[in-house]
């Protein structure tokens, strides 16, 4: 018989077993493998760093000349060579906010009716399809489309906006044309709608079942288990998805250059035409002089890599936030 000193030491044993341990006897290929790890993240951060360093050299004259002063000049003279980065910051900004407040509702309303059983499988399955699939269209294809389909079709609302909600300060257009703002926010939308619903469905897909079924079995409805349950229980995903989505609409260039406008001029009406970071890096940069202009384009490039620098950071120290207080 097995005493019962055996038995708590067996117990004590599996307490102490560490199954990601990795102070065993590994064979060689785990070894290489994880070397081999190593070294691909040590070359992606290396490769992230001489990028840094590249544009931070090629920007060197314009912030020698312009300093901290670029970020709220708002002049764009490549005559008498003063450049200033506000109008082209506050188009980037503007046309992703909008962009991503469009896209997250209606994300997560497609990664919730494609994960639960609220339609055939082959239904929902077809539908998942469709919406990845506006992932493998080039950008350029969406902004001619923008320019010969969406346009015309959303020019009367937005002149019957401008009409009739002038006296909102973000509708205060004289006759929209339809390259504006409103219209690279839906567009950009559209694009980003994929990175929202696809992987907002993964979280979803990968929640336990166990969840649902103990909500429902406590008296919950099916719509109270998914904004009470699931939607909490995905939360730090559907973050992450937000920011990924949130990343693209930053960088996105093609679409939102044609159907944007292309004007420096900042306005508060969303019906405006109005300009981004990566639209005027595509229209400038190959026929900019060497010197203060290259180097403000620079600028303005490594003004995004930072944007986007630090979306990806408050949302990592948001997801923490948010973590920690449901743990306490």
């Amino acid at each position: 018989m097995t005493s019962s000193s055996e038995i708590s030491n067996n117990h004590s044993g599996e307490e102490n077993l560490d199954l990601t341990a990795t102070n065993g006897i590994n064979s060689w290929v785990d070894k290489g493998f994880t070397w081999l790890t190593y070294l691909f993240a040590t070359i992606t951060v290396a490769i992230l760093f001489v990028m840094s360093w590249v544009i931070y050299k090629e920007a060197q004259p314009a912030i020698e000349k312009f300093g901290i002063g670029f970020f709220w000049g708002q002049d764009w003279d490549t005559g008498n060579q003063v450049f200033g980065a506000l109008p082209y910051i506050y188009g980037t900004l503007v046309s992703s906010a909008i962009a991503i407040l469009f896209a997250i509702p209606v994300g997560i309303a497609i990664a919730i009716v494609t994960s639960e059983n609220f339609l055939p499988i082959s239904v929902r399955s077809t539908l998942a399809f469709v919406v990845e699939l506006i992932a493998a269209i080039p950008s350029v294809i969406i902004g001619l489309w923008g320019i010969f389909v969406f346009i015309p079709a959303l020019e009367p609302l937005q002149k019957w906006l401008a009409i009739h909600f002038n006296w909102i300060p973000i509708f205060n257009s004289v006759d929209p044309i339809g390259t504006n703002m409103l219209t690279a926010g839906i567009v950009l939308a559209i694009m980003i709608l994929p990175t929202m619903a696809a992987i907002s469905r993964d979280v979803l897909l990968a929640i336990p079942k166990e969840l649902r079924s103990a909500s429902m079995a406590l008296g919950s409805t099916r719509w109270e288990t998914i904004f009470r349950v699931l939607l909490p229980a995905g939360f730090s995903g559907i973050v992450s998805a937000a920011m990924l989505a949130l990343g693209r609409a930053l960088g996105e260039t093609m679409a939102v250059t044609l159907v944007i406008g292309n004007s420096s001029q900042i306005s508060a009406s969303l019906l405006d035409p109005a300009y981004t970071i990566p639209s005027i890096l595509a229209n400038e940069f190959a026929e900019a002089e060497p010197g203060l202009h290259i180097g403000s384009l620079s600028y303005l490039g490594l003004i995004l890599f930072g944007l986007t620098l630090a979306v990806n950071i408050a949302a990592r120290l948001f997801v923490r936030w948010f973590s920690n207080k449901n743990k306490s």
